[in-house]
């Protein structure tokens, strides 16, 4: 039986763990901070400070009533959960907050590409 190999850390593979946000003071904290605007999304991005854990990335994600009812607010949601898994491990940076704010309309017909590739130029103006 061959030793088993520890798996890769977060260093060297460069992706790195992303966890929820749950918290409302959390979400609050994060809409103080910087912002970009896309087409389909708001993106709200904070660093956290010493006194919070720094070690991952943390999400959120909000869809008002402006969006449409639960059903189209669920749909958006899930799109921006989806462009949050596949994008942020790799571009996100540990210690940081981002809240991902769903529009009327845009977050659940816009192209799912482009949605990520606005992701990833939100994320590259707020590091920028």
């Amino acid at each position: 039986m061959a030793p088993e190999t520890p798996p890769p850390t977060e260093t060297s593979t460069g992706v790195f763990s992303v966890s929820v946000l749950r918290k409302r003071a959390d979400f609050l904290r994060a809409a103080r901070a910087r912002r970009v605007g896309t087409p389909a999304f708001l993106l709200q991005a904070r660093q956290r400070h010493g006194d919070e854990p720094a070690e991952g990335i943390r999400v959120g994600f909000t869809c008002s009533k402006k969006v449409g009812n639960a059903v189209a607010r669920n749909r958006a949601k899930r799109r921006l959960r989806e462009i949050a898994r596949a994008i942020l491990p790799l571009e996100g940076r540990p210690g940081w907050d981002y809240v991902l704010i769903g529009k009327k309309d845009e977050t659940a017909s816009r192209d799912f590409a482009a949605m990520k590739a606005d992701l990833v130029r939100a994320l590259r103006s707020v590091h920028g």
